[in-house]
């Protein structure tokens, strides 16, 4: 089973490729952010060390978590995000090793991982290999305007917060160049996955 992970700043449009990558070539996709909100959901692990850790303050009227009230508890506040991060990511990564385990043992042949903290948490080690998905700023802003609403500002402020162009290519080894149109895109994600599967007939 090949095993990728997918990174790149917000606005870069890793989703299109994650769409082609499950389309195409049946991979197994997994988005940790997706998959954070699932352990976070009432009876979970993770729903009840945050409980633990951070009160009633962050649950809604239904005893769920309240997604806005927890983004503006831990934002800005150094000491409440590094509490959070330290239960959400390893459980995270803890049931993504469970899922590539029964993934690899059921016949899937590509597993992906999309994360924005792929190289600060080490999945690396756990992965074949990561891919950097870039697009030029422009694009990005762009994107994000158009898909989420965002101004200028806070594309610019989320952006800020995340890892350079310089460090994710030099974590990655791959690159994907997705300013352009999803055809070019298309094509360097086939040559890509034309050439791991090279290398691992041979």
């Amino acid at each position: 089973m090949i095993k990728i992970g997918i990174t790149g700043g917000v606005g870069s449009g890793k989703s299109a490729i994650l769409r082609y990558l499950e389309e195409k070539y049946n991979a197994y996709i997994i988005v940790a952010d997706e998959l954070a909100k699932e352990l976070e959901e009432p009876g979970k692990g993770v729903y009840q060390k945050l409980t633990e850790c951070f009160g009633d303050k962050i649950l809604a009227q239904d005893k769920s978590i309240d997604k806005k009230a927890f983004a503006n508890l831990i934002f800005g506040n150094g000491e409440a995000l590094q509490k959070a991060n330290a239960i959400i990511h390893p459980a995270v990564k803890e049931e993504i090793l469970r899922l590539m385990k029964e993934k690899e043992a059921s016949g899937c042949e590509v597993f992906v991982v999309e994360a924005a903290l792929l190289i600060e948490e080490g999945y690396d080690k756990i992965l074949d290999e990561l891919w950097y998905v870039y697009a030029d700023e422009a694009v990005r802003f762009k994107r994000l305007e158009d898909n989420r609403g965002y101004d200028r500002e806070k594309s610019l402020s989320i952006m800020r917060r995340q890892k350079s162009d310089i460090e994710f290519r030099k974590y990655c080894k791959r690159i994907i160049d997705n300013s352009g149109e999803l055809t070019e895109t298309i094509d360097q994600t086939d040559a890509i996955m034309h050439s791991i599967k090279a290398s691992n007939a041979e």
